[in-house]
């Protein structure tokens, strides 16, 4: 089911509201294998590997840009329309928290948990899949 643009709009105010620092974490997903998705309530993020287990380190070489993939909760919540189908989105850390250029700037360091990320160049565009649900 696609939202009408409508519906999109009235979501956009609640999403720009996410707090611009002090977030939180809602949601972590691993995905083992393709279409695979496991709800975690703790993870161990690796500088080389990135969320443990996620099959991101399998399928992509030497890409350390783009090791995890975040999304705003108000966002996935808006488009997916139920907290069950969050997961599908296909990220592994779901945030409260204003992800947009103008908080995060490339070189910005977040604090997830003991771990320390870094926000990349690299651009997060939804895939295929994501477009399709």
């Amino acid at each position: 089911m696609h939202l009408d643009l409508s519906t999109l709009d009235a979501g956009l105010p609640r999403i720009k509201e996410a707090p611009a620092d002090g977030g939180t974490v809602e949601l972590i997903v691993r995905r083992p294998a393709e279409d695979e998705r496991e709800i975690l309530t703790e993870a161990r993020l690796d500088p080389v590997l990135g969320l443990v287990g996620d099959r991101w380190s399998t399928i992509v070489e030497d890409d350390s840009d783009r090791q995890l993939t975040l999304i705003n909760t108000r966002l996935v919540d808006l488009v997916a329309t139920s907290r069950e189908r969050w997961s599908l989105a296909g990220d592994q850390l779901y945030v409260d928290l204003d992800l947009s250029t103008a908080n995060l700037p490339v070189g910005t360091l977040l604090g997830v948990g003991s771990a320390v990320l870094e926000v990349t160049a690299a651009p997060h565009r939804g895939c295929k899949k994501f477009a399709a649900r």
